[in-house]
């Protein structure tokens, strides 16, 4: 599901769900909607997964909680920051470097409208219950990937041969002129070289699906997706 330049996904059971990432804070409503047009209520949603604590996937979370005492689960390192609100975020001077870009301008423009000068705290950010594939909706298995923040973690949907990446493997994003497996520019990333180090952790999933946090749904194994990226890493890293 697309919000604001960034995704969210739903795994589903019957009615029950599981929700990976929330988009921005102004995206709420089109979380609410993607699980309503699944003839599901957002009561259903059994648990929120995050790959990342950064505001343009953790926008909906306190909502969820709020209105319906949904639970959040993430890494142990990334629930500290959501908790205390000291994101690994891209620093604002980077990204005011690329507004004077076109792509930038129309980026910065359209996620400030989504919520991205909003600070969002997640007081009750947890750490995963458990090691190895999670009891809830989709049986989803986190994949520990540091890089892009201390505590990324993908998640891999084994009986559906899918790997949801997160940030830590995208096939777009608004600043990038590139489509297809990549990674996002260095300045996003917490550890640019733990970044690239962990595409190696990607490559040995069995998948034939990728679903990133940033562009659309790609068709392969992480295996080629990560050759890909590797190689796209001459534009991504000039950006």
């Amino acid at each position: 599901m697309e919000g604001t330049a960034v995704n969210w996904v739903l795994l589903r059971d019957g009615a029950a769900l599981t929700l990976i990432d929330a988009g921005w804070s102004g995206d709420t409503p089109r979380v609410e909607a993607s699980i309503r047009a699944l003839g599901c209520h957002p009561s259903d949603v059994q648990a929120i997964l995050l790959t990342h604590a950064h505001l343009d996937h953790m926008g909906a979370i306190n909502h969820f909680h709020e209105k319906y005492g949904t639970p959040v689960f993430m890494s142990t390192a990334d629930a500290a920051h959501a908790r205390s609100g000291d994101l690994e975020q891209a620093r604002p001077g980077d990204i005011i470097k690329r507004c004077v870009r076109p792509r930038g301008m129309r980026w910065t423009a359209r996620i400030i409208g989504a919520g991205a000068l909003k600070p969002v705290t997640i007081p009750h950010a947890t750490s995963y219950p458990r090691a190895g594939a999670l009891d809830l909706p989709g049986a989803p298995v986190p994949i520990g990937c540091s890089g892009h923040t201390s505590g990324h973690s993908a998640f891999h949907i084994p009986d559906k041969r899918v790997l949801i990446t997160g940030d830590a493997l995208v096939t777009g994003h608004s600043l990038s002129p590139i489509t297809g497996p990549q990674l996002l520019p260095p300045f996003f990333a917490h550890h640019p070289d733990e970044a690239h180090t962990a595409l190696r952790i990607l490559a040995d999933i069995d998948a034939d699906w990728i679903v990133p946090g940033h562009g659309l749904p790609w068709r392969g194994t992480p295996t080629a997706a990560v050759e890909l990226a590797r190689r796209n890493a001459a534009v991504t890293n000039t950006l």
